[in-house]
């Protein structure tokens, strides 16, 4: 069976026809600035949060280290990344000395340090 095409007799039915179409077209035109601007809200809302729970606390944590690293000083007991527990006898630029026993020192890079323990610690444990 075929399907046959509508059949206008006269030109007022097929502009009546093109007229519907048109104005079934009319309510996305008046669309406005507005509704774009909502549609991006919540990808704005998103990266607000992920900078307020991701990338803020991040930067924190860095400075902090920054300011451990520049205050490191001769005597102070520190634990490196690795876990090894030891008093700095010398500090340099990038690198620090550490003594890890009686008359055992090793020499570590200063990012290497993770944090920074009371005086009289190493004896404690």
């Amino acid at each position: 069976m075929l399907k046959c095409l509508p059949v206008y007799n006269n030109q007022l039915e097929y502009a009546l026809f093109i007229s519907n179409a048109f104005a079934q077209s009319g309510p996305l035109e008046s669309l406005g600035l507005g509704s774009n601007l909502t549609s991006f809200l919540p990808i704005i809302l998103m990266f607000a949060v992920m900078y307020f729970l991701m990338i803020r606390p991040q930067m924190k944590r860095q400075k902090e280290q920054k300011a451990m690293m520049a205050a490191i000083a001769k005597g102070d007991e520190v634990v490196t990344s690795g876990g090894m527990l030891g008093r700095v006898t010398k500090v340099t630029d990038v690198y620090v000395t550490l003594e890890i026993a009686n008359a055992t020192e090793i020499v570590i890079q200063k990012a290497a340090i993770a944090t920074l323990l009371p005086k009289g610690t190493i004896k404690s444990i």
